[in-house]
């Protein structure tokens, strides 16, 4: 069996509860150091070279699963973070970028060939210069390649949503995922464990798509003890920006189009959900269509009491 991102530990798979606070426990070992991110802010560090690293890897992924991109630029930062970069030349980079590529097939048991990826009119390095870059990376890693991220938390926070609909699980995940693999390449969110960045892409996506229960996933998340209130207060208000970018909004979706999409699957749930506690006046497409106004909302005091506070930015 493959590594799977959502289930890194099997020996856990049978004690859900035990395997859960696991990750919490040390997620933080998978996660680039603090002074890495500490020196990418200041420019002590070249974060051209994050940056061409980044393209080339999305570049050797874009006919497989962005899964493998993901773990790859996860590989990436862990190195950069504990080895740095020995020579920021073109050729280095390159194959700082195969290897890390490579390493993350080989853990997703993907099926690859190392010359089809290097088939773009780069350089070409032999598959003993590769092995070696990728014991380098290995070593750096301390050997952690069952890496633990965002969508290894996914499951626990969408279970504790408590939603009873497959159809509303599904695409509160599937909008949840889009945002995390959005995030990875902003530097801000570095600093955030995977847990925080996994609760704040899914609130951020219950916002857009479930509206009437957001109030309630909120009070889930801030009950929760195994993450930090103000970690997913900060996290929550850096990713909303990025969660918007190039993303068409709900409320155009529905209006665009009259098929089965995601936003008209949720329209009929809550025509049979919420209908009480609208008076069988609004639905949940009415309600999205209401927040057309250019407004964002914010979370202004994540603890007791959960209020919201909504303001006013430019529309992206």
């Amino acid at each position: 069996m493959e590594f799977d991102l959502e289930n890194p530990l099997e020996n856990f798979q049978e004690h859900n509860f035990d395997a859960i606070s696991f990750l919490f426990l040390i997620e933080s070992d998978h996660i680039p150091s603090q002074s890495y991110l500490q020196s990418l802010k200041a420019m002590d560090f070249d974060i051209t070279v994050r940056t061409e690293v980044i393209s080339l890897i999305s570049q050797f992924s874009c006919a497989f699963d962005q899964i493998l991109s993901y773990l790859a630029i996860n590989y990436l930062d862990r190195f950069l973070a504990n080895q740095g970069i020995l020579q920021p030349k073109p050729w280095a980079l390159r194959l700082l970028a195969v290897s890390c590529f490579s390493l993350a097939a080989k853990m997703m048991k993907t099926e690859f060939s190392v010359n089809h990826v290097q088939s773009d009119g780069g350089m070409i390095f032999e598959a003993q210069t590769i092995q070696r870059m990728e014991a380098l990376i290995l070593g750096a890693l301390q050997w952690r390649m069952r890496s633990i991220t965002p969508f290894s938390f996914i499951p626990f926070f969408i279970n504790m949503f408590k939603l009873k609909d497959p159809p509303l699980r599904l695409v509160l995940k599937n909008r949840a995922t889009e945002i995390i693999f959005k995030s990875q390449r902003e530097i801000k969110l570095l600093e955030f464990k995977p847990s925080v960045i996994a609760a704040s892409a899914l609130l951020c996506a219950s916002h857009e798509l479930l509206p009437f229960q957001y109030p309630s996933f909120l009070r889930a998340i801030s009950d929760c003890s195994s993450v930090n209130k103000e970690s997913i207060l900060l996290c929550y208000n850096e990713i909303q920006d990025l969660a918007m970018e190039g993303y068409e909004s709900v409320f155009d979706m529905v209006s665009s189009s009259e098929s089965d999409t995601p936003v008209n699957v949720l329209d009929h749930h809550f025509l049979s959900s919420e209908s009480e506690k609208t008076n069988g006046t609004t639905t949940a497409a009415t309600a999205l269509r209401q927040e057309k106004d250019p407004k964002r909302r914010k979370i202004s005091d994540y603890g007791n009491n959960c209020t919201v506070q909504i303001s006013q930015t430019q529309q992206c």
